[in-house]
């Protein structure tokens, strides 16, 4: 398997549960096939440390952007503050961003706000917008048509797992679907029946680390390096060799990332 190398499109390696080893699950996940990672920024004042980490390890690229759980605490950013930001050679996509009534409805209204500026900075930077929806759907759905018809842009679903009508949408319009180790919960059949109806060339796969780590870490600490084992079950899902899959989501992920995808072929 370590011959066939994915990359983890989504992951937190600022977070303080990395803090003391932080090189180390780097190397590690390199060691497991994981040659690449974004690791995201999801509140904009830490944009400096987030960035410092993508440039001091040559597998990282990096993204930023206010998270709707966080949209009524920080400022409210800026197209231009994102679009400066998009300069960084290793700065690859926007967000992440989105909206999440599960935990935070209150400020629903902020976090349509935020989204909506996020939106404009991926149509005006050309980068994939990332978007995180928890139990939004409608609204969800609603305004991202609303900002494509206007102007397209490209956008992934970070860590899937909405319902077969938001997943609709988004293919709709051309979006990615990311699957996280959530798709490889034993539960979860419903959502990997979601994947397994979607087109091979629309899926990614992500840890969201240190988040939702899939089997046989379930309930530990998740590190990018463990994106193999839902990449597995990816393979499971759509009837393919774990290389096929692999091979696919690589060029998905080159598809939609394509400054990352440069970045390399230049470096």
């Amino acid at each position: 398997m370590s011959e066939s190398v994915i990359t983890d499109s989504h992951c937190h390696l600022d977070f303080p549960d990395f803090d003391a080893e932080r090189a180390k699950v780097i190397d590690r996940a390199v060691a497991a096939g994981v040659h690449r990672m974004v690791t995201i920024c999801t509140r904009l004042r830490l944009e400096p440390q987030v960035r410092a980490i993508a440039e001091a390890h040559a597998p990282v690229f990096y993204a930023a952007g206010t998270h709707p759980m966080s949209a009524a605490d920080e400022p409210m950013a800026s197209v231009d503050e994102l679009v400066s930001l998009a300069q960084h050679p290793k700065f690859v996509g926007i967000g992440e961003t989105g909206l999440d009534y599960h935990y935070t409805k209150d400020s629903a209204a902020v976090q349509q706000q935020s989204l909506k500026v996020h939106i404009a900075a991926a149509q005006e930077t050309g980068l994939p917008l990332i978007i995180h929806a928890r139990a939004a759907d409608d609204d969800m759905a609603a305004i991202l048509r609303e900002g494509y018809d206007r102007a397209p842009y490209a956008c992934v679903m970070h860590c899937f797992s909405s319902g077969a009508g938001l997943a609709r949408a988004a293919l709709d319009m051309g979006f990615y679907l990311s699957m996280s180790g959530i798709a490889a919960f034993p539960k979860s059949t419903e959502l990997r029946e979601i994947f397994g109806a979607a087109p091979l060339d629309r899926v990614l796969v992500e840890t969201d680390s240190p988040y939702l780590a899939p089997p046989p870490y379930r309930g530990k600490r998740n590190e990018p390096g463990y994106s193999v084992h839902t990449a597995k079950v990816g393979a499971e899902v759509f009837g393919l060799d774990y290389a096929d899959f692999a091979a696919a989501t690589e060029r998905n992920f080159e598809r939609l990332f394509a400054k990352a995808a440069a970045f390399r072929a230049a470096a």
